[in-house]
């Protein structure tokens, strides 16, 4: 292989290829000396999207990628950044964190209806514990049916009419060119994101200055800041994707404030609050939050957090 040469590793879904093309575009941009090649990867995600006992494992779309790394298969792999563990593996590091997408959660109805409107016993699909948690909270007047599978296959049982409404991260949406058909961008006070969603990870192997300087131009500032923050958050809960969590971190000058939020998985009360600090004690101030939503009513939390629904990873 030649030293201009990187291999890309990604998943196989239409979603992280799309992404992964956008990441590659960018990069032979800014080094069209280097030849760029994909590498589809089949994840224990990807094979096991109707076993939802699965979908327990941190991991589950990221941990075929990283051993591709570490074999020197690939010298990149490219994930949604939500999907990857708080504790990255051994000999590996994230190279890059890139610039969020729209963070929010996108509401989908084919008839235009927004969510305050939708009638009493309304189904809504999602397959994510948070979303579930969440939507209880504002409306518990509806229904939520357990929905698995790829963006379009989402889309297509909601035409089919499996659902009545549809709840999926705006940045899917958005990256597939067909944010068009969003029916409403859920606010924050209804449905704060899941940690990191909208930002992807780009990941390398430890010590690899070939690659770190080639991915270093698309890392953005801000967003791994922003994302540090959650991720130090959702790690000293203790937990994954899987819980129901929601955290936002902004960034103001050199002030980051992270709102975050537990909610209790049949939506009957939640608790969230707000750090701020100096950009340069990102981790620090998801730390803190952890430690004051915990202390502001732990035994409900920790009960919440250890939730007897399946817990299955975000969509």
């Amino acid at each position: 292989m030649r030293d201009t040469t990187i291999m890309v590793g990604a998943r196989k879904s239409q979603l992280s290829l799309t992404q992964t093309n956008q990441v590659i575009a960018f990069l032979k941009a800014s080094f069209p000396d280097h030849v760029f090649e994909l590498k589809t990867i089949s994840t224990a995600g990807d094979r096991s999207m109707d076993h939802a006992a699965l979908f327990n494992h941190q991991g589950i779309f990221v941990k075929e990628i990283e051993e591709a790394l570490l074999r020197g298969e690939i010298d990149l792999g490219i994930h949604s950044l939500k999907d990857m563990p708080c504790d990255i593996q051994g000999g590996l590091e994230l190279g890059a964190v890139s610039q969020r997408e729209d963070p929010r959660d996108a509401f989908l109805t084919t008839t235009g209806t927004l969510f305050k409107d939708l009638k009493p016993g309304s189904r809504i699909g999602t397959s994510s514990v948070r979303r579930r948690a969440q939507v209880l909270l504002a409306r518990p007047d509806l229904q939520i049916s357990e929905m698995r599978g790829n963006v379009d296959t989402r889309l297509r049982k909601l035409r089919e009419g499996d659902v009545d409404a549809l709840i999926i991260a705006c940045a899917g949406v958005v990256r597939l060119g067909q944010g068009g058909l969003i029916t409403e961008r859920m606010p924050f006070d209804i449905m704060l994101p899941a940690p990191c969603q909208g930002a992807l990870g780009l990941e390398i192997r430890k010590g690899d200055r070939r690659v770190a300087d080639i991915v270093k131009p698309f890392d953005h500032p801000a967003t791994r800041a922003a994302v540090t923050a959650e991720r130090s958050f959702l790690k000293n809960l203790g937990g994954g994707c899987s819980l129901p969590v929601g955290a936002l971190a902004t960034l103001e000058g050199d002030v980051l404030s992270l709102i975050g939020q537990v909610v209790d998985p049949d939506g009957k009360r939640q608790v969230k609050k707000v750090v701020k600090g100096p950009v340069s004690d990102a981790g620090a101030i998801g730390k803190r939050l952890s430690e004051e939503l915990l202390n502001s009513d732990g035994d409900w939390i920790r009960v919440a957090l250890q939730s007897p629904y399946p817990k299955k990873m975000e969509g």
